[in-house]
């Protein structure tokens, strides 16, 4: 079987550009982060491996976000005796076959490359988020919910036992539901 797996990191963002006429059995596509390789599209397909399987990706950067994650799914893939083709960055690795040292050289330096981008970016920013909020610019992301619907999270995230599950049904991160809930206890201490 030949697998597509394509992501992007956002909802709003366009797929269009990733393995363009690349044929293929079953294309794995997800809109979300690469930041944990917890995907379910990615665990999906990873469970569907079987021995001289293909999997195309565009570029490093779909498959995962760190070096370590990227070389650890790369491993768990030729361990399932399967292959593995980034396009954007010619580089393929066969089943069965020792990995060709310049191939091994150039996946872990352009997977660090990519890392290296993402902290810098990541850093940038939080400066810059710092720097709005100093000027008093910044106020954070505009919520989707009312004043009585921010009250009713608030109140049932007082009781609720699972807040991840809590904050998936409500469409949001667990972080953002924090932050939501906290909002509510700084105004109760003032």
């Amino acid at each position: 079987m030949i697998f597509n797996y394509i992501r992007v990191s956002t909802e709003e963002q366009k797929t269009d550009r990733q393995l363009i006429d690349v044929p293929c059995d079953t294309a794995y596509t997800e809109k979300v982060s690469a930041k944990t390789i917890n995907r379910p599209e990615l665990q999906k397909m990873l469970l569907k491996l079987r021995e001289g399987d293909v999997i195309n990706v565009h570029e490093l950067s779909r498959l995962a976000r760190s070096t370590k994650d990227l070389l650890h799914v790369v491993q768990q893939i030729l361990d399932e005796g399967a292959s593995i083709r980034f396009y954007k960055e010619n580089l393929y690795f066969e089943a069965g076959r020792d990995a060709d040292p310049f191939q091994q050289l150039m996946l872990t330096m352009l997977a660090a490359i990519a890392t290296f981008e993402r902290d810098i970016m990541l850093s940038r920013q939080k400066e810059g988020i710092a720097i709005a909020k100093e000027k008093g610019k910044y106020r954070g992301r505009v919520t989707q919910f009312s004043k009585n619907q921010l009250n009713e999270i608030r109140e049932q995230f007082k009781t609720v036992e699972n807040k991840a599950a809590y904050a998936r049904d409500l469409g949001i991160t667990r972080q953002h539901l924090y932050t939501i809930a906290k909002q509510s206890f700084k105004s109760v201490e003032a």
